[in-house]
C-alpha cells in the first residue's frame, strides 16, 4: 500500500497580521487551506491543515479598514514540536512601512526563526518577502515579489537572488508569490504536494479559480490537466477517476457518474476539457504510474497500482505520450 501523501499531523500555519496587512494575501490562501481540510474529512482523511492567525497586538486594522481581533500572541516556534509554516503578507504603499511597534516586534520575532524545510518554513506572500528580507531570511535564498517591491527586495537583502515575472518562486523552506493572488497559486501548489494533485484540482474548483504555475515550475501534472472549466457534472467525472484510476473505466461508466449518455459525455470532454474521456484516463493513469515509480515501486507494481493491464502497456503508454527515458530510469537510483 502507498502512504498516504499528507503527514499523520496536521500542519500548523500562522497567518502574521500586522496593522495594514493586506487581507486578500491571507483570505486566499487561508480560504484553500480550508476547502482542502474540508475536502479531506469527505474523503473520511484528517484534515492536513491546523490555520493560526498571529500578530504582536491583538487587534488590528486590516489594509481595507476592517478590523481583525483575537489574533494570537508571537509563538515560540524553536521549541513548538511539529510541522510549521510562517505566512508574511503585503501591506498596502510603493514601500513598506516598518517603524511601528508592531513591525519592529514582528521583525525581532522573524529573527529568531531557524528555517529547516519540513519543519519550519517560510511562505512570503506579495511584499511580504520585503518583511523577510528585513528579517534576514532571504540570505542565501531565490525570492520574488510583486513587481513594484522588487528593487525594494533587492536593496532590503543584497544576498537574495531576486526572481521576477514569475507566479511563484520555491527554494528550499522559503517559498514567495508575486502578489495577493499569486497567494492562492502557491497555497495550491503546497497543497498538491502535501495531498495530492487530485486534491489541489478539487480545492480550485471549489474556489472558482484558475490554476497558475510559474514558468520555471515543472509541467502542470496530468491530475490538473484539462480541468480549468466550471462544468460541474465533468468535474464530478474527473474527481471519481482521479481518485481511483485503477479501477476499470469505460466511457459508460464516466457516463454513469456524469448523469448522462456517453455520447453526450464525449461532446462535454471536448469542449470543455479539449481531450477525449479515454485519452483523460490514459494520461492520469500514466501520471499514477510515475508517481508510484518516483516512490519506489517496481514497473510491474507501478502498471497494477495505476490500472495498466501489463508493464508492457505501461512502457507503451511512455513512449506513445513523450515522457521521457524509460519507466524504470524514474524510480529510486539502483544499487
Amino acid at each position: 500500500m502507498v502512504e498516504d501523501p499528507c503527514l499523520s499531523r496536521a500542519v500548523h500555519i500562522h497567518f502574521l497580521i500586522l496593522p495594514d496587512s493586506l487581507i486578500l494575501d491571507w483570505a486566499g490562501p487561508a480560504e484553500a487551506l480550508r476547502v482542502a481540510n474540508q475536502a479531506l474529512r469527505a474523503q473520511g482523511r484528517p484534515p492536513a491543515f491546523e490555520l493560526h492567525f498571529i500578530g504582536p497586538e491583538r487587534d488590528c486594522r486590516s489594509s481595507v479598514g476592517a478590523w481583525v481581533g483575537g489574533l494570537e500572541p508571537l509563538p515560540d516556534l524553536q521549541a513548538t514540536p511539529g510541522c510549521h509554516w510562517v505566512v508574511v503578507l503585503g501591506q498596502p504603499g510603493d514601500t513598506l512601512d516598518l517603524d511601528s511597534p508592531a513591525h519592529r516586534s514582528a521583525l525581532h520575532w522573524l529573527r529568531g526563526l531557524r528555517l529547516q524545510q519540513g519543519r519550519l518554513e517560510l511562505l512570503c506572500i506579495c511584499a511580504g518577502a520585503v518583511l523577510a528580507a528585513h528579517a534576514g531570511l532571504l540570505a542565501g535564498h531565490r525570492a520574488t515579489t510583486h513587481h513594484q517591491h522588487l528593487d525594494e527586495l533587492r536593496t532590503s537583502e543584497p544576498a537574495c537572488e531576486v526572481v521576477r515575472n514569475r507566479v511563484f518562486v520555491l527554494d528550499g523552506p522559503v517559498c514567495s508569490s508575486a502578489g495577493v493572488t499569486t497567494g492562492i497559486d502557491l497555497t495550491l501548489h503546497r497543497i498538491a504536494a502535501l495531498c495530492g494533485p487530485a486534491l489541489a484540482a478539487q480545492v480550485a474548483q471549489t474556489l472558482v479559480v484558475g490554476l497558475r504555475r510559474g514558468p520555471q515550475d515543472p509541467e502542470l501534472s496530468p491530475f490538473l490537466h484539462h480541468r480549468q472549466h466550471l462544468h460541474p457534472a465533468l468535474h464530478r467525472v474527473q474527481d471519481a477517476v482521479s481518485q481511483a484510476p485503477q479501477q476499470d473505466w469505460t466511457v459508460p461508466r464516466m457516463a454513469e457518474v456524469a448523469h448522462t449518455s456517453a455520447r453526450h459525455l464525449a461532446r462535454l470532454f471536448a469542449e470543455h476539457a479539449g481531450i477525449a474521456p479515454l485519452n483523460y484516463l490514459r494520461r492520469l493513469r500514466l501520471a499514477t504510474a510515475a508517481a508510484a515509480l518516483q516512490a519506489g515501486l517496481g514497473v510491474s507494481q507501478a502498471a497494477a497500482m495505476a490500472g495498466f493491464s501489463s508493464d508492457t502497456q505501461l512502457r507503451r503508454a511512455w513512449h506513445e505520450l513523450g515522457m521521457p527515458g524509460r519507466p524504470s530510469e524514474h524510480g529510486p537510483a539502483q544499487v
